[in-house]
C-alpha cells in the first residue's frame, strides 16, 4: 500500500489492517497437556500429544529451556475429505525452564501411542544419598 493511500486511511481502517496482518502472521500452537512427577533421583515429564509420530517430534534443551513441539498428521485416504475438524492447529508447543540440579545431558525421552514421556534425572550431587553411620 502505497504512503499516501495509508495517510488516507482513518485511525479504525489502520487498526483493523494491522490486525488483520497479525492475525495472518501468527500461528496458531495447542499446548499439549503435560504431568509432572518429581522424586529423589529425577523428574518425569508425561505429555499426551496424539496424533504426533517419532518422526514429526522435536525435544531440545538450550540455555535450561526444555522445548518440545509436534505436528499431527492425520492420514486421510485421498478420496476422503474432512467436513469438520475439531482442530485449529496442527502443531504442539510446550516449555519448561529447569532447574540447575537437573542433569540435561542424561534426559531420555520415550514416545508411545501420542505420549511422550521423559525422565530427567537430577545431578549426582543432587540425588538423596545413604551415610553409614559407624559405631566405636
Amino acid at each position: 500500500m502505497s504512503q499516501q493511500a495509508q495517510q488516507q486511511m482513518s485511525p479504525r481502517e489502520e487498526r483493523g489492517m494491522q490486525q488483520q496482518q497479525a492475525a495472518r502472521s501468527r500461528e496458531w500452537v495447542m499446548q499439549p497437556p503435560v504431568d509432572i512427577h518429581e522424586n529423589g533421583t529425577g523428574i518425569t515429564l508425561v505429555a499426551d500429544m496424539p496424533g504426533v509420530s517419532k518422526d514429526r517430534l522435536e525435544v531440545e534443551v538450550e540455555n535450561d529451556v526444555l522445548t518440545i513441539e509436534g505436528e499431527v498428521s492425520i492420514p486421510m485416504p485421498e478420496e476422503m475429505k474432512a467436513l469438520y475438524a475439531d482442530l485449529r492447529s496442527k502443531r504442539y508447543r510446550r516449555s519448561f525452564t529447569l532447574s540447575r540440579e537437573l542433569d540435561l545431558d542424561q534426559i531420555r525421552a520415550t514416545m508411545k501411542d501420542g505420549v511422550l514421556t521423559l525422565h530427567i534425572p537430577k545431578r549426582a550431587e543432587f540425588q538423596p544419598r545413604r551415610i553409614q553411620v559407624n559405631v566405636n
